[in-house]
């Protein structure tokens, strides 16, 4: 049985990748499972970057294959902006419905056709031998007019799927799970450790 660690508390992330993973020989713990408490300063200047210091950290620390994430909103009308920065915009402690309101706010009158935006996820594993390997998947949508569904967490009440007519947190977390950048990015990072023999 392979265990791998995957660097993150969000307990919603650890399950998406344990029923992407559950018909594999693997084991997947998080940081706290696996008695690790470790905070890393991702100022990387990209996804992959900050996804490859967290995995790279806590193999150090474990001796442990270990998964990382790094994720975030790039909204086209404001250059891309929050990007990288998402989880720190307006400050860690800012409520997300603060961050919402602030970015509809910022596009307010602007028309549908120049809300354009993307959720990006790109996920990092480290081995032991020092080998770190990443991946990248995207969910193309825009922003809505308005906040709606309790579903998401994040920025996914005002992340409108044009194809669906709903926000990312008004559809299903399995319909979610079967578009989203990051169920996207863990089944091409599953692949890819098929590849590499990590897992059959």
């Amino acid at each position: 049985m392979v265990k791998i660690i995957f660097a993150t508390g969000n307990k919603g992330k650890v399950n998406e990748i344990r029923e992407i993973l559950k018909d594999s020989s693997v084991t997947v713990l998080t940081m706290k499972e696996a008695g690790y408490d470790i905070d890393v300063d991702e100022n990387g200047s990209t996804y992959e970057e900050n996804a490859s210091l967290k995995a790279k950290a806590v193999m150090e620390a474990s001796g442990l294959i270990t998964l990382a994430d790094d994720s975030g909103l790039e909204i086209d009308f404001l250059n891309k902006e929050p990007g990288i920065h998402s989880a720190r915009f307006m400050g860690h402690d800012t409520s997300y419905d603060v961050k919402n309101k602030c970015i509809l706010e910022k596009l307010a009158g602007v028309p549908d056709e120049k809300r354009s935006a993307r959720f990006v996820c790109a996920i990092a594993v480290a081995f032991p031998d020092g080998r770190i390997e990443t991946v990248r998947d995207t969910m193309e949508g825009r922003i809505a007019h308005e906040i709606a569904g309790t579903n998401g967490f994040g920025f996914d009440p005002i992340f409108f799927l044009p194809d669906r007519g709903l926000t990312s947190a008004e559809i299903s977390p399995e319909e979610k799970n079967e578009i989203s950048h990051r169920g996207k990015a863990l089944r091409r990072m599953c692949e890819r450790l098929k590849e590499l023999g990590v897992i059959e």
